[in-house]
């Protein structure tokens, strides 16, 4: 059965999204494994879907991946997560591009516990890896956007609802992805998704979606083709059903490489594969198996009507910070808690990761997180900061970072410093320098190369030029550590993708460099090779980018327009002479992959995404 606790959970009440049930059937799985009564291939795929994903580590290391639907933590689940960072896993969480909370090197018989401790904050792990349909997104500015449609939020937690747990979630050939959008821009990528609602108004004032299907990266990068110009709002568990039906029906359940929803439409053809779903959309209606969505929330987001919580001291987070503990192996977050914050560093903060809501005297405020990596004391006090600062929540962004809403103007300046002394206060965000990656070799199987230590040198190399920040103009870096996209490089204006050179007998990282990717109310442009350069080279690559871009824009041209109209030759003459690496000229840190101590050895081991 799928979970409808109450189709009308709209507004800040969530109800919880575990099931006790699923914990029960997991260490039961488990025991059964373990008696020799389950294949390991039978294994694999049922803790995939409990959300429990294997390492490269040989020895017991597990992911275990906390789906955040639609992006939304409570201070309650903030604080949960925070248990489960120190007790079961490094000490610190990491944010994914999905809105999701990871955390690695769990031992498998504590992903029991761990489950429990975030279920009792109405958090699961079900459906957020394996052949299921993942964590369902949304705009991180839903509710308070000056130019949404309307609030995405309730129809968004609406489907997840409906889905989660339903026959068809975690029997598909593949991953599913869904997102929603409720903005003029695309925050969450509608158009690589597996099926995309972006947020209509009708003429006559109902409400709707556009809706698209069929989209997806890695080694076929795809735009979403729309599947309607207008879906009533009420039609959309409908229209998600029908999708999954034909994707179950006529999807590919032998060939890994090829078993994404976008290759059964290109298989099918769109006429065709369109011909399934309308019948199967029909069959629907007929049948009255499926519901129509009948709730109506308001617009936006309504004011929160509490007494918000005193707030700790800027010593008291500062030193709490600090006693936290974080271990490896892999790289750790650099914890450095800021005291006092002058008024130039809160200047810049306020220009980059402030803007105001479309609710007067009210503020959304972004808290970058470099890498995505959250200590357990910094997500306690994040969510004491909710409390006394926001409504109580914050929202995980695709970019990697948390953004606090409701936040009063005259309050900034305190939440500001409160975060600086969390190690939270850093500036430029939604800039070149806040670079999105993914976790990369350090832990996933199918990963070349280590992405988050190019993620860390280019963040400090970028912070450490703010001359270059500025002339960057609203260019994004994204890094995956292979071909998959996890970091969504695809879709990144200066996007790079882990990859592997010989030189002599010698294995070298490198990284392919892309130019142009980004996502528009129209759809998905994906980035254009220019070069494959040297993984410690790419700091240059990225300065000459910059600076062919300060040297050759039109008026007034963004970052992000030049480099998806610039001619494709340029770009590789500007970065040619970085390529080339003859033996005699490497010196030995080429071939130590960055964020690493050892020689380069490259293993892609057999993965488990479609397992």
């Amino acid at each position: 059965m799928s979970v409808v606790d109450d189709p009308k959970t709209f507004g800040r009440a969530r109800l919880s999204f575990a099931s006790a049930a699923d914990i029960d059937e997991f260490v039961a799985t488990l025991e059964r494994y373990e008696r020799g009564e389950l294949t390991p291939d039978q294994w694999r795929a049922f803790r995939l879907v409990r959300g429990t994903y294997g390492q490269r580590q040989a020895d017991d290391a597990q992911m275990l991946r906390v789906k955040v639907p639609q992006g939304v933590l409570t201070s309650d689940q903030l604080d949960a997560l925070a248990d489960v960072a120190e007790r079961y896993s490094r000490g610190f969480g990491h944010i994914t591009t999905r809105q999701n909370l990871q955390f690695h090197f769990v031992k498998l018989h504590d992903v029991e516990h761990a489950m429990h401790r975030l279920a009792d904050a109405g958090l699961t792990t079900r459906e957020a890896c394996g052949n299921s349909v993942r964590n369902i997104t949304a705009c991180a500015y839903a509710g308070v956007a000056a130019d949404e449609r309307f609030d995405v939020t309730p129809y968004a937690e609406a489907l997840t609802r409906y889905l989660l747990r339903h026959q068809l979630s975690s029997t598909l050939p593949r991953k599913f992805k869904i997102a929603f959008e409720g903005c003029a821009g695309d925050h969450v990528f509608i158009g690589i998704n597996d099926l995309g609602f972006r947020a209509v108004v009708a003429p006559d004032g109902s409400r709707g979606f556009r809706v698209t299907a069929g989209g997806g990266t890695a080694i076929m990068v795809t735009n979403a083709g729309v599947l309607h110009e207008f879906l009533p709002a009420s039609e959309i568990l409908r229209v998600a059903e029908a999708v999954l039906r034909v994707f179950a029906r006529f999807g590919d359940y032998q060939h890994k490489q090829r078993n994404r929803m976008k290759f059964m439409i290109k298989t099918l053809g769109w006429t065709r594969w369109r011909e399934e779903y309308d019948r199967e959309l029909t069959a629907c209606r007929l049948r009255g198996d499926v519901p129509t969505l009948e709730i109506d929330p308001p617009d936006s987001e309504s004011r929160p009507d509490w007494v918000k919580d005193s707030s700790p001291s800027v010593g008291h987070i500062a030193s709490r910070v600090l006693a936290g503990r974080v271990t490896g192996p892999g790289m750790t977050p650099a914890i450095v808690p800021v005291f006092h914050s002058g008024d130039e560093e809160y200047a810049r903060w306020r220009a980059t990761n402030v803007q105001p809501q479309k609710q007067f005297g009210y503020v959304m405020a972004v808290a970058s997180v470099p890498l995505g990596d959250l200590s357990g004391e910094q997500l306690r006090v994040l969510g004491e900061l909710a409390r006394a600062y926001g409504d109580g929540a914050v929202r995980v962004t695709p970019d990697q970072d948390l953004l606090f809403r409701w936040v009063n103007a005259c309050d900034v300046r305190q939440l500001y410093r409160r975060l600086a002394a969390a190690g939270l206060g850093l500036a430029e965000a939604g800039t070149v320098a806040d670079v999105a990656s993914c976790p990369g070799a350090e832990t996933c199987r199918l990963a070349v190369t280590q992405s988050r230590g190019l993620g860390r040198l280019l963040e400090d190399h970028l912070r450490a030029r703010p001359d270059l920040i500025a002339a960057a103009d609203g260019a994004r870096i994204k890094i995956s550590g292979c071909p998959n996209g996890c970091g969504q490089h695809h879709v990144a204006t200066i996007g790079f993708q882990g990859s592997v050179r010989r030189v002599g007998s010698r294995a070298l990282p490198q990284y392919f460099v892309m130019v142009g990717g980004g996502a528009y109310e129209s759809g998905a442009a994906f980035g254009r090779l220019a070069a494959k350069i040297p993984a410690r080279r790419i700091p240059e690559a990225v300065e000459r980018l910059i600076d062919l871009y300060a040297r050759e824009k039109g008026e007034d041209e963004s970052a992000v327009a030049f480099f998806q109209r610039v001619d494709l030759g340029a770009v590789k003459r500007t970065l040619a002479d970085l390529e080339p690496l003859q033996e005699q000229e490497a010196s030995p840190a080429d071939f130590v992959d960055l964020g690493e101590a050892n020689e380069f050895a490259p293993e892609v081991m057999e993965g488990e995404c479609s397992a």
